[in-house]
């Protein structure tokens, strides 16, 4: 089978295209998928590009959708020819998450799903939503779940509600996709006016140029009467964190997700206390919660906003695309 492989030391200059083995046929309990779909996800790129640690060798890519090929003894769930998308931890199944998670993040921690084929137990997927493709399913992993566990899980998001969502990225889009859904009222905040067009056209409802108005928060509190709103989706991090609790309510509850704008830095500790607020770190969610989201996503007919597509041996290229911050939604590997 072909196969991305990140030579050591990472960079996007080693990124190799391989021919390994197939993988063995499937055990009791395991399917045999052929891969023909991938996403970018930030945390993808912080692995090729060397900013997380990774082996040599490593196949990257948290995000595989494809069909069955083959199944093992005992199993029921799949037949051949099913349509299944793989799940971000492959052993958090349901409940609190385990504390050796992050040991086995596919494309990180052990081999993802840059390649043609993998062998692996059932648990590690789930179907797809009825009508979608392998491109569509595979921007649900990482992206997709993070945005539903941050509104719907932890911020238990009620009709009515107001949300803040930052950016254009696939967690942002998806999120604006599931407040709408949810009856929210949206802020959407971008560089691009551009890209805040397409945002109005999926139903944001104001529009919010961050460069053109760099206190957005004190905008958010304009917007929403001096209330502040109830959710707000931080992908920027340490860089974006004030700015996000100016812009929330008293007891409002951010959902602390990405570091696109800093790891680490100084925190308005007396905001924080003062507006008693709900900042919640999350990475993605379990198995359970991934089907949860399928059946909403079935019930409401939601489809992701896909970008452009790469073929897998041009991965290197869908990362440059990725790093020039020019794309609107998920970045598609077809493989």
């Amino acid at each position: 089978m072909k196969a991305i492989q990140i030579s050591l030391p990472a960079s996007l200059e080693n990124l190799r295209l391989v021919d390994l083995p197939d993988p063995a046929a499937p055990g009791p309990g395991e399917i045999t998928v052929r891969l023909r779909a991938s996403s970018l996800n930030y945390h993808d790129f912080a692995v090729v590009s060397g900013m997380l640690p990774c082996a040599d060798g490593r196949i990257p890519m948290s995000d595989g959708a494809g069909e069955v090929v083959a199944v093992g003894a005992g199993v029921t769930d799949y037949q051949l020819g099913d349509l299944v998308v793989s799940t971000f931890f492959p052993d958090w199944l349901d409940g609190t998450p385990p504390s050796t998670a992050f040991t086995r993040v596919p494309g990180d921690g052990i081999d993802g799903y840059a390649r043609e084929l993998i062998t692996a137990p059932v648990t590690w997927f789930t179907p797809v939503p009825k009508g979608y493709s392998a491109a569509e399913a595979a921007t649900l992993t990482c992206a997709g779940l993070t945005a539903w566990r941050a509104l719907v899980v932890d911020g238990q998001i009620k009709a009515g509600a107001s949300v803040l969502v930052q950016g254009t990225g696939g967690v942002s889009v998806f999120a604006l996709q599931f407040a709408k859904m949810m009856g929210a009222t949206v802020i959407a905040t971008s560089s691009s006016d551009e890209k805040l067009g397409r945002m109005k056209a999926l139903g944001a409802d104001h529009l919010i140029n961050y460069k053109q108005v760099p206190n957005w928060g004190a905008k958010v509190q304009e917007l929403t009467g001096g209330r502040g709103v109830d959710h707000v989706i931080e992908v920027g991090g340490a860089g974006t964190l004030d700015q996000s609790m100016v812009a929330a309510r008293n007891g409002g509850h951010i959902a602390l997700i990405g570091v696109l704008a800093g790891f680490a830095g100084p925190v308005a500790t007396a905001m924080l206390m003062a507006k008693q607020l709900r900042v919640i770190g999350l990475t993605v969610g379990s198995r359970q919660q991934q089907l949860d989201m399928i059946a909403a996503i079935e019930v409401n007919q939601i489809k992701p906003v896909l970008d452009r597509h790469f073929p897998l041996a041009q991965l290197a290229d869908a990362f440059c695309h990725q790093a020039a911050n020019a794309h609107f939604g998920k970045i598609v590997v077809d493989i």
